[in-house]
């Protein structure tokens, strides 16, 4: 397939899964739109050697004026946003007596809020121009509980919820919207709670099995470059009747 011509922005991208569904977009030759914090030079030109435009916007998505930024920044540079990748997310694990107030904010304005304002701000442009797709990078915690993820599994079910809404008002229209569901996937949120279990005094490759083992029983972790290609799937003809979906990755994780 080919997506020449189209332009991506995808939320949280500077590494980890946005990083690889981002390539993965730049080499079905989509212009790709980066958002995320640090020094991205070396990443730009890792997508630029796909042969396509390629941009950043450092916009704190947990603040809707700089969603409205980047749109803005994205309009003048690209000239639209056709396909909307809201991958953006953080997590903390506590008990929820004792969860922090100030981090179920922050989870529920990335995870969740940035969602609704990035899909409210690129669907104008998606209607004006007769074709969008909107894929939420939601997690199987959007599908089942967990204990210690208060946060996370109440904002991932809502991203469900609200794919679910925005699939129901696009379908009668060539844009889709659509969840996946990504089991453990290796990325620096899921090393971080690895590293938690070693420093508990486990071996780290240890820690890692055990990890696995409590929940995906392909015991492999998902990658971010298969993840990709569902993106992928999502975007072509193949997958227009695809919508309102939440699409599970999760190595046999909710056949369980």
């Amino acid at each position: 397939m080919t997506l020449k011509g189209k332009t991506a922005l995808v939320t949280g991208s500077t590494s980890g899964i946005g990083l690889g569904i981002a390539h993965g977009l730049a080499a079905a030759g989509a212009n790709v739109i980066l958002n995320g914090f640090g020094d991205v030079q070396a990443v730009l030109a890792e997508l630029a050697a796909h042969g396509t435009k390629v941009g950043h916007h450092p916009a704190d998505v947990s603040q809707p004026a700089q969603i409205e930024a980047m749109f803005a920044y994205a309009r003048a540079e690209f000239g639209a946003v056709d396909i909307l990748v809201n991958n953006a997310g953080i997590q903390h694990v506590a008990a929820v007596e004792d969860f922090p107030v100030e981090r179920w904010d922050a989870i529920m304005a990335i995870n969740l809020s940035s969602v609704f304002h990035a899909t409210r701000l690129a669907l104008p442009g998606m209607r004006e121009h007769g074709w969008g797709r909107i894929i939420n990078i939601a997690s199987v915690h959007g599908l089942v509980g967990s204990t210690g993820k208060a946060a996370y599994v109440a904002a991932k079910h809502g991203v469900i919820g609200l794919t679910k809404v925005v699939g129901l008002e696009t379908a009668k229209s060539q844009i889709t919207c659509n969840a996946i569901c990504p089991g453990w996937v290796l990325t620096p949120l899921v090393q971080k709670q690895i590293d938690d279990r070693a420093a508990k005094g486990v071996d780290l490759q240890q820690a890692r099995e055990d990890l696995l083992a409590e929940k995906q029983p392909s015991l492999e972790f998902v990658t971010p470059e298969q993840l990709g290609e569902l993106v992928l799937f999502l975007c072509s003809e193949a997958g227009s009747q695809v919508r309102g979906a939440a699409w599970n990755m999760d190595g046999g994780w909710l056949a369980q």
